[in-house]
Order: structure tokens, then sequence, then C-alpha cells
């Protein structure tokens, strides 16, 4: 999906992780996954590299949709579908 697709995206529930560094916002992610409904948008906030790896691998893993990420000044939004 294009950069400017996923900013055309409003997430049902946003996870702001920028002050925690690996694991803390894949943690975060797998707390709040609960709290949306299968079809519902997540996005994630993070300033830690890792977590560019981490929500796609995590996903894959647990059958949710990576939407993508766009880089922002200084952190990550990281957008997947439940």
């Amino acid at each position: 999906m294009s950069t400017e697709n996923l900013e055309n995206i409003t997430a049902d529930k946003v996870v702001d992780a920028r002050g925690t560094s690996c694991p803390g916002p894949l943690l975060a992610a797998k707390k709040a996954i609960g709290e949306i409904e299968k079809g519902q948008i997540m996005e994630v906030l993070s300033a830690d590299e890792g977590t560019r790896r981490d929500i796609p691998k995590w996903c894959t893993k647990k059958g949710f949709e990576y939407l993508g990420t766009i880089e922002e000044a200084g952190f990550f939004k990281i957008l997947l579908k439940k």
C-alpha cells in the first residue's frame, strides 16, 4: 500500500509506544489488539527501529494484515488490520 493510501486510513485504535524500546512497542500492541474487533485497524506509534520488523512478523504469526509503515520525523506509524 502506498504511503499516501496509508495516510488516509483512520485507525480504530492508536497505540502510542514512542516512549518505550524493544520489546515495549510489541508488548503494547499485543495488549491493545484485544480492544479492537476483527476487521478494525490499529496504528502503533514507535521510535524503536526494531518495531518495524517485529510488528509485521507478529502480524504474520497471528493472522493479522500488516498494512504498512509511515516514517515520520523521529518515529514510525505502523498500521495493521485485525
